[in-house]
């Protein structure tokens, strides 16, 4: 058995050459990775790094000579996983080698400061020693003797030997999807990327590597620079029974719950009983949708949030879908023509937020009928969307008029889009702000967050810093998709005012800049959960304001990974759960509200929304009651000696 410091969440391991060592990582109870190596014949760990950097990745050279590994000092805020304020933090690795034994030299050292290292030409001719040496490490002063790679930090992973000298690995980048296979050379002393690819694994022999490049599978020489065809993988056949693949992917969800589920008493359920009552069932299913029916039915027992499945198999009642393409725009059937009644504005120096009838020499407007698309004419009883059918960022062709009987008609080429949630989202979000600075004479910021994830994040950039002059702010959870711990929100929410800095000209400044020290109001719905239950819980724990809407959804025990279903499926089993000194709470549950509003339809229709309006309301009512104070500055001190 490995010695373990404490509870193992994580692992890596690598074999040595004679498979007397390995070398492996444990993540601390600081989140950092630390290095070990165990010995099989003294039944030992070793401890290869310090803690204070995040070393991940520890493999030997089939030498036995070095050592290689991953280090990071700047991995602090990205370790912390589950906060969301490390969202826009990144990490930068170098690659370190280790001398395993005092008598063996730097690979990197120059023979003098003039010359550069002689390379062997006859080296690769010589006929290949199989005898296997066994690894001897020295430990005495270990640490002094780790070399930093000359390689540019950067992101690398899947550290990779098949002999001595020579170092693969994956290069990629925080600002691109973009990643490369590359290789360090002793001999030459330097670092060339090979070929692109995302995924690599070197053969047995040495002799090949296997690497997977935008969703391909390739294999060539190891080493090669250039691509040879793909493997074909369709044409791959295999035989499938589908009542035993179902049988078994049942079984093993069944499995996966019993194992990963947080609760080992699983929340009272007899869960072997779970399986006899469910299983019966297998028998009358004929499809892999009947299948999930079945195994929802199971997994309801345990009566908890997050439970879903998802695969890669057959999914018989999933209709096909036609793509489309969106104008980002509303119509109304007037005249026997579709006319424009809204069109959403967007950003359209920002891909995701362009709106196609307002970008650079479209001038079409609100009341333009439209009377053809592609030629064809568009009436009234059509279904327009029909005429945008897999027109989606392409070039369409539209007629307009500012009369339905297409009088004076103007053409435009336009794009459409393949959706309006990200501009109609917009539009909703900013008309709301819109609503409360009229309303409260511009005197309440108002923010809204999407989920706790990376859309929060910027939204709440984008939102909260140009309004953090206001004296009041309302926070609107709704919708809340969750993802992290919002942890960010609420440490520029709950921001005390430190002080103010005088300067001779201008305004003063007040510290933290970026801060609103009046009331504040979250808003929350019953469709708020998981992250979007942990911030209004944490706005509540700190006393940062009042909640007013309805009770959130209620899923505070989350999931993380699992093993795939043999088709690549997987199934959740809820395995972090959340708790405080108040118990395991919140999970089907919610977070209830001060003040509960409901969203009436009637009203909604009418264009009103009744939780932002009592939020407006207890905002104003609030500032009124305990308006901010401003710091008088001090007269200026006199420093002459009286």
């Amino acid at each position: 058995v490995l010695f373990v410091p404490g509870d193992i969440r994580d692992l890596f391991g690598s074999w040595s050459h004679d498979s007397n060592w390995i070398s492996y990582t444990i993540i601390t109870d600081s989140n950092f990775e630390r290095a070990y190596a165990y010995s099989l014949s003294e039944n030992k760990s070793h401890q290869l790094s310090d803690g204070l950097s995040n070393v991940s990745e520890p493999v030997f050279d089939p030498s036995g000579k070095y050592l290689y590994m991953l280090a990071s000092t700047d991995a602090g805020p990205l370790v912390n996983w589950f906060d969301q304020s490390n969202v826009d933090k990144e990490l930068t690795q170098s690659i370190y080698l280790v001398t395993l034994q005092k008598d063996v030299k730097s690979p990197l050292a120059k023979e003098n400061d003039e010359e550069k290292p002689k390379v062997d030409k006859k080296e690769d001719d010589k006929k290949e020693d199989k005898t296997i040496t066994t690894l001897k490490i020295d430990w005495d002063g270990i640490q002094e003797r780790m070399l930093s790679l000359p390689i540019e930090s950067g992101i690398f992973s899947n550290l990779s030997l098949a002999k001595e000298g020579e170092l693969y690995y994956l290069s990629s980048s925080f600002h691109s999807s973009k990643s490369s296979l590359n290789k360090f050379d002793f001999k030459k002393r330097k670092s060339e990327e090979l070929i692109p690819a995302s995924n690599f694994q070197i053969s047995g022999n040495g002799k090949k590597m296997l690497y997977l490049d935008k969703g391909s599978w390739y294999i060539s020489d190891l080493g090669a620079k250039s691509k040879k065809d793909p493997i074909n993988l369709n044409a791959i056949s295999i035989k499938i029974n589908p009542k035993d693949e179902w049988n078994n992917i049942f079984k093993e969800a069944w499995r996966v719950n019993r194992d990963y589920f947080y609760d080992p008493g699983m929340h009272g359920v007899d869960w072997d009983a779970m399986k006899v009552k469910y299983q019966p069932f297998l028998k009358d299913v004929s499809c892999r949708s009947d299948l999930y029916r079945v195994m929802q039915w199971m997994f309801s027992e345990l009566s908890v949030g997050h439970h879903r499945f998802s695969s890669r198999g057959d999914n018989l009642n999933t209709p096909k879908r036609i793509a489309g393409g969106l104008l980002g725009a509303n119509y109304v059937v007037k005249n026997k023509r579709y006319q424009i009644s809204k069109i959403f504005g967007g950003l359209n120096w920002t891909p995701n937020l362009r709106s196609p009838l307002t970008e650079p020499g479209v001038a079409i407007n609100k009341g333009d009928y439209i009377i053809t698309v592609n030629g064809k004419n568009v009436s009234g009883t059509d279904n327009i969307y029909s005429f945008f059918e897999n027109t989606a960022n392409k070039i369409v062709t539209l007629k307009v008029s500012k009369n339905a009987n297409g009088a004076e008609a103007r053409t435009y080429k336009v794009t459409p889009l393949s959706t309006e949630l990200a501009i109609r989202n917009r539009d909703w979000v900013e008309g709301n702000m819109k609503k409360v600075h009229e309303a409260s004479n511009g005197d309440v910021a108002y923010v809204y967050v999407p989920n706790t994830s990376v859309a929060g994040f910027n939204y709440f950039k984008r939102y909260f810093y140009p309004q953090a002059n206001k004296k009041a702010i309302i926070i609107d959870e709704r919708f809340n998709g969750g993802g992290s711990l919002a942890d960010y929100y609420i440490d520029i929410l709950k921001r005390p005012e430190q002080a103010y800095w005088n300067f001779r000209y201008g305004k003063d400044l007040k510290s933290p800049s970026a801060s609103i020290q009046g009331p504040k109001v979250m808003i929350t719905d019953e469709t708020a959960g998981s992250g979007g239950d942990y911030l209004p819980w944490m706005f509540r724990k700190f006393n940062i304001g009042t909640i007013v809407g309805k009770r959130t959804w209620g899923g505070l025990v989350g999931v993380l990974g699992y093993p795939e279903f043999i088709d690549g499926g997987i199934v959740t089993a809820p395995n972090v759960a959340f708790y405080s000194d108040k118990g395991f709470r919140v999970e089907n549950e919610g977070v209830a509200p001060d003040i509960e509003v409901e969203q009436w339809p009637e009203l909604v229709i009418k264009g009103h929304d009744p939780q932002l309006e009592k939020a407006i309301e207890i905002a104003m009512k609030q500032l009124k009651a305990n308006p901010t104070k401003k710091v008088k500055r001090p007269a200026y001190p006199n420093k002459t000696k009286n």
